[in-house]
């Protein structure tokens, strides 16, 4: 009856109900932030927790992350923003993200792909949506551990952790009565004899020891199949063809060969980053066209009148390709550089046909 184990400090009749103060790191980042009267863990402003803001000044400093990934307990999840209240991502981001936490729905057996705003709860001030909305990464949340876990089947039980008949068979079973302290009695200093016992958090708010490793294992697989489709920028191929007056057609052919485009949506619209470039030099080199295209006959292409030895490109999406085309003079090599922010870079030289 008395609830938790502790003293009553004040001698309002309530046990250990009056904390040390509490703060949560997950509602301090600097995206929709309200202060704690609206959003229970909010420190003092965004960012005041000390260790969060020398993570947000690493990530500053390293425009280049495009993903990001936590890991919270409990619950089985893999959660993406976003968080605040009538919020919404791209719709062309969604898309992304959804493609990879399908596969991490597949890794993580018994996990639950979900939005956190609309599946879970409103959350101000979280790290999905900071990296997300204002650095324009695709960020995950995987709360560790499942119930799924206990006998390998899905739960009715809408709760995280299973019913109370699955907890007591998995406990008498698997753990061997271990993670249940019998009900015993003990002197209190304030009450006198009373009785303690129940459930062992350490496998309620984790794996127990036994499926420790393959829950590591299945989330560090999760991380490096997300990390291995963060954007990838590739130069495919730059062919010449001799042109009538001595001039010289080179087109380009630049690939992102993975999941994430080079820059979400997201990025595009605010501006969170530059533009890509992919740039053309050479000796004596004049460019007198300079044109971009989806279509490797350039059909509809977007000629760029300012500066054509350097065409910009807003992004390029996940597994796709875009085509350069310059009409120029010069006696040649010409070298062809591709720059991306999120996607790297890379380079090749080509002789004058």
């Amino acid at each position: 009856m008395l609830g938790r184990e502790g003293v009553d400090n004040d001698g309002d009749g309530k046990v250990n109900e009056d904390g040390d103060g509490y703060y949560d790191p997950n509602r301090d980042w600097p995206w929709q932030w309200q202060p704690a009267h609206v959003q229970r863990g909010a420190y003092r402003y965004p960012l005041s927790v000390p260790e969060n803001r020398i993570a947000a000044n690493f990530i500053l400093d390293h425009p280049n992350i495009a993903g990001g990934q936590s890991y919270h307990n409990t619950g089985g999840m893999i959660l993406r923003g976003p968080g605040g209240k009538n919020s919404k991502y791209d719709g062309a981001d969604v898309r992304v993200f959804d493609k990879i936490a399908k596969t991490g729905e597949e890794m993580l057996p018994g996990y639950r792909y979900l939005t956190v705003n609309s599946q879970l709860y409103v959350v101000y001030g979280g790290e999905l949506d900071w990296l997300y909305a204002m650095r324009g990464a695709v960020t995950y949340t995987n709360e560790l551990f499942t119930p799924f876990n206990f006998f390998r089947q899905h739960s009715d039980d809408p709760g995280f952790f299973g019913n109370e008949e699955t907890r007591a068979r998995f406990n008498k079973y698997l753990l061997f009565d271990d993670g249940f302290v019998k009900w015993h009695e003990v002197d209190h200093p304030q009450y006198g004899k009373i009785e303690v016992g129940g459930i062992k958090k350490n496998w309620m708010r984790q794996p127990p020891s036994f499926l420790l490793e393959e829950e590591c294992h299945r989330n560090m697989a999760f991380t490096l199949y997300h990390a291995d489709q963060m954007p990838l920028v590739k130069l495919q191929s730059v062919d010449t063809r001799p042109l009538e007056g001595g001039l010289t057609e080179v087109t380009a052919t630049i690939r992102n060969q993975r999941v994430i485009p080079t820059r979400l949506a997201v990025d595009v619209k605010n501006k969170i980053t530059p533009p890509d470039i992919v740039s053309i030099t050479g000796e004596n080199l004049k460019v007198i066209v300079g044109m971009k295209s989806n279509d490797r006959f350039f059909q509809r292409p977007t000629e760029q009148k300012r500066h054509p030895s350097q065409i910009r490109i807003n992004t390029i999406n996940g597994n796709s390709v875009v085509y350069i085309r310059w009409i120029v003079s010069g006696d040649g090599p010409f070298t062809v550089t591709a720059k991306s922010i999120k996607g790297g870079s890379d380079t090749m030289r080509i002789e004058k046909k």
